[in-house]
């Protein structure tokens, strides 16, 4: 197991304690030390006019106060660590995911607007960390009842067995070697199924210039998912053979990527996406449609997953 810390960032709100109890049994389950950071933003407290009375003592901190006293109750319980920072959590965040194996955040914390699905903390988190980073939901979130129901299952609507279930994003022609491995690895911890969610875009419309007009396409939707389940198996093969203890079950379903782990997400114990590549003339860090749709929406914790370095 790694000895890096999995860290939780707290605020005092009931969003991070939903994080707080996460991380707390992943860090029992991978062996690791528990982390629990409180960001001060004590300068930004203050107007520009008034200089403040003095700088925060972190071992007076009440939202660190209120954690221990969360935990102690607790026989089995990882090495803990409890760390107060000060700066902006927006930035203060994703550095510590140089220095940890998970990074977790509740939600939405004090900050911004009650409506909020992610507040903006998290969303750097997810987008610039180092670190897989896992978005944990305010219990209650349905996953979207409007989204295709047959997500969890494939194009016939097979259902989904009971039991420990661990959900992961595949684009089948382009696949993320580090968001699968992730996958495969969080499943083999939780002695879950692995539940790989390949959408494909169907209907297709070919646009032809000749006549100007969009025509009908020349292959049958059967075609078309028999040919996205052969590039999917050929991807997991390899990562089936390193985990040979994790059932996965490959799910090919027409429509929308989001929408379909979205819909798969209720009643999952975690769903995987990753973060999109750094590309040549789009060099700043960017999470992407899916998963930012994901992370606003999923029932279930969301863990997004950096691609490597040499990948970006």
């Amino acid at each position: 197991m790694s000895t890096l810390p999995v860290i939780v960032a707290v605020d005092g709100s009931d969003d991070s304690l939903v994080a707080l109890d996460w991380a707390f049994d992943a860090a029992l389950v991978r062996e690791a030390p528990l982390r629990v950071v409180h960001v001060w933003q004590y300068a930004a407290w203050a107007k520009p006019d008034v200089l403040p009375a003095g700088r925060p003592v972190p071992e007076d901190d009440p939202v660190l106060d209120r954690v221990r006293r969360y935990l102690e109750a607790r026989v089995e319980r990882p090495a803990t660590e409890y760390v107060a920072l000060e700066g902006e959590p927006a930035a203060v965040l994703p550095e510590l995911g140089t220095a940890a194996q998970l990074l977790v955040l509740g939600s939405r914390g004090r900050g911004g607007f009650a409506s909020l699905l992610l507040g903006s903390n998290g969303m750097a988190a997810a987008r610039d960390a180092g670190c897989p980073v896992v978005v944990v939901p305010k219990p209650g979130r349905d996953g979207g009842a409007s989204h295709d129901s047959r997500a969890a299952g494939d194009r016939e609507g097979t259902p989904i067995d009971p039991g420990p279930r661990v959900v992961v994003g595949l684009q089948a022609d382009s696949p993320d070697e580090a968001t699968l491995s992730f996958a495969f690895a969080e499943a083999a911890l939780r002695g879950a199924r692995l539940q790989v969610v390949a959408a494909y875009t169907w209907p297709l419309h070919v646009w032809t210039a000749a006549t100007a007009q969009i025509v009908p396409p020349s292959h049958d939707q059967d075609a078309v998912e028999a040919e996205t389940r052969t590039l999917a198996e050929g991807v997991l093969a390899p990562f089936s053979e390193r985990h040979p203890e994790v059932r996965a079950e490959t799910h090919i379903a027409p429509g929308d990527a989001a929408g379909l782990l979205v819909s798969a997400s209720r009643d999952a114990n975690l769903v995987v996406v990753g973060r999109h590549r750094r590309r040549l003339l789009a060099p700043a860090r960017m999470m992407g449609s899916v998963t930012h749709a994901v992370l606003l929406h999923a029932a279930s914790p969301v863990a997004v997953v950096p691609p490597t370095p040499a990948e970006e």
